[in-house]
């Protein structure tokens, strides 16, 4: 039977239509005769092997998120270390060991608890990020007056905490700002400290951070030593202390945030830089104020991720 050659080489015709044309059909180059060699076809095949695995693991090899903004779930308290005279830390396990929770840098969670009959909500920020894998932590501090801040207080190992999430208006990301200051009082530290971590871990985040971080007495500073080693270990951040009641000797900042501390310690009102802030209500009024003075822009009502001053 004869071969009609023509139309055998005709799709020749559309390959040529395409990037690189018929060369990758020239099996006769000096790429090919090395390739199909054993030793070069065992590499090659290794490398496609490599290639697929990491595709998998890109694609299935991440923990599905345990928490779901639209379903309240119980975690149990697993661990609780004292960090102030009024303040803890506690651990609540997820599902399974690589459980992550799936809470973006600058979101928080719902936490609802059963105070005589009524559920009360409150907003925390975890201290620890997805990271670190089955457990979260939240930083407590305890109020007389608080419902859910009492509560957790009095929880015991095994109770369970019922939490939803995540949720809020800030996603941090490498690209957000060139300078970042930020502000905090008391337990305000702890979305302000999850943005600091991410940024300080990645190599890649040049992102300058400076923080005036205020309390009413030194006690009341909460994870003062792990502060004082980041701004140690890091050139690219600073950290400022305020107290209310200072002891003898004290060399920080002492009374309430000015406007001129503001002005000393944080970056200037630039196109490139923003402001954070978490704290008592009376103290956020008082430094949007000063920020307002400084010429940095008006904060909205509910910040929104695109503000130059976001308050958590």
């Amino acid at each position: 039977m004869e071969i009609d050659k023509a139309a055998l080489y005709q799709p020749l015709d559309r390959i040529r239509e395409y990037v690189g044309g018929v060369s990758y059909l020239n099996l006769d180059s000096h790429y090919f005769e090395a390739i199909r060699t054993t030793p070069m076809l065992l590499a090659f095949s290794v490398g496609a092997l490599i290639t697929a695995l990491s595709i998998f693991r890109l694609n299935y090899g991440k923990a599905k998120p345990t928490l779901d903004p639209t379903t309240w779930q119980r975690f149990p308290l697993v661990e609780k270390e004292e960090i102030s005279p009024n303040t803890a830390r506690y651990r609540f396990q997820l599902p399974k060991k690589d459980s992550m929770l799936g809470l973006p840098i600058g979101q928080h969670l719902s936490v609802q608890v059963d105070v005589n009959g009524k559920m009360v909500q409150r907003s925390y920020t975890p201290t620890t990020s997805d990271d670190e894998v089955g457990f979260f932590d939240l930083v407590v501090k305890t109020y007389p007056d608080g419902a859910v801040s009492s509560y957790i207080g009095c929880m015991r190992m095994g109770d369970l905490l019922e939490v939803k999430g995540p949720k809020g208006q800030m996603r941090y990301h490498a690209e957000l700002a060139r300078e970042i200051g930020c502000i905090a009082g008391g337990t305000g530290i702890t979305p302000i400290l999850q943005v600091i971590r991410q940024i300080l871990k990645d190599p890649d985040d040049n992102t300058r951070v400076s923080f005036i971080y205020a309390n009413v007495t030194e006690k009341d500073i909460l994870l003062k030593q792990e502060l004082d080693d980041l701004a140690a270990k890091h050139d690219q951040f600073k950290v400022h202390y305020f107290l209310g009641k200072p002891p003898d000797g004290w060399t920080g900042g002492k009374g309430f945030i000015t406007k001129e501390a503001i002005d000393e310690y944080l970056p200037s009102p630039k196109h490139d830089s923003k402001i954070l802030m978490c704290g008592p209500p009376p103290m956020i009024d008082a430094c949007k104020k000063h920020l307002d003075e400084l010429g940095f822009a008006k904060p909205r009502p509910m910040s929104k991720m695109d503000d130059q001053v976001f308050c958590f």
